[in-house]
């Protein structure tokens, strides 16, 4: 049995109370893909006799496991190229001048999903900067578990390693284990995950940062819920940091304190001097 409108409105208030992000009117469609497979586990025969176990329950794990389904995780690895070209031929080697004597980069993989994009970053430093005495610390967040469960352990398929990987870099940095294919221990040991809810005040989650992806994450949440989280961005983003946004994000009209930059194909926000 599809979703009828009570129960969808029912839906988008829940999944924007406890993540903001905003379900679009019509889209009942893609709640109903996304929560079918739950019913056997839930024990239920239609959508709607799940959402009432919902609204029957105090918030719980059948809660959390909905909220997840809701999340959109797609991703792949080096996913739409520029902003790694960016990290690899300007960003680190500015940032190598200007933290000579720290010696240490921290970058933060913020929505990172299933783990491709800050293993991705990993990669991309082990492969272009060979620095032994440098510290590269990567932070990845995601408000999913089993998104973050999935990353943490560093465990693809097939089709997940077919999308935007080379395959030297496939080579070097997997095997192959069954149908699968596992990240190399040192790699991951480069991303420490941890969960975090962009839209919820992050206190101490998040320390200082050189560089923070938050890419393909903005466009999920309303005008307020982007300005605020946009507002926490710059006081963890270090004064001579960069932020990246996905390709359809801008801080245009939503936060003026953020100068954009261009240059070829390459885009990133830096924070205005006031």
């Amino acid at each position: 049995m599809s979703l009828g409108v009570p129960d969808f409105e029912y839906l988008r208030d829940f999944v924007r109370s406890h993540t903001a992000i905003v379900l679009d009117s019509g889209k009942e469609y893609l709640a109903e893909a996304r929560l079918t497979p739950l019913l056997r586990e839930a024990g239920c025969s239609s959508l709607p006799e799940l959402l009432a176990l919902l609204r029957g329950q105090q918030f719980g794990g059948l809660h959390r496991k909905v909220l997840d389904a809701m999340t959109n995780n797609e991703t792949w690895f080096f996913r739409d190229v520029n902003p790694f070209t960016a990290l690899s031929k300007l960003v680190i080697p500015n940032l190598l001048e200007r933290r000579a004597a720290d010696q240490s980069i921290s970058i933060w993989s913020a929505g990172c999903s299933t783990g491709q994009e800050p293993f991705s970053i990993a990669m991309l430093i082990r492969e272009n900067f060979h620095l032994s005495n440098w510290t590269f610390s990567i932070l990845a967040t995601d408000f999913s578990r089993t998104a973050l469960e999935r990353a943490q352990s560093g465990l693809y398929r097939q089709l997940e390693v077919n999308r935007g990987l080379p395959a030297n870099l496939l080579a070097g940095y997997f095997h192959r284990e069954g149908l699968c294919w596992r990240l190399r221990p040192d790699i991951m040991a480069m991303v420490t995950f941890s969960l975090l809810n962009l839209a919820e005040p992050w206190g101490a989650a998040v320390p200082a940062i050189d560089i923070v992806f938050l890419r393909n994450v903005l466009i999920y949440f309303d005008i307020s819920t982007r300005k605020a989280i946009l507002e926490r961005v710059r006081r963890v983003l270090r004064p001579d940091g960069y932020l990246f946004l996905g390709g359809a994000e801008t801080t245009l009209n939503i936060d003026r304190n953020f100068q954009r930059t261009q240059s070829g194909n390459i885009v990133y926000y830096t924070v205005k001097d006031n």
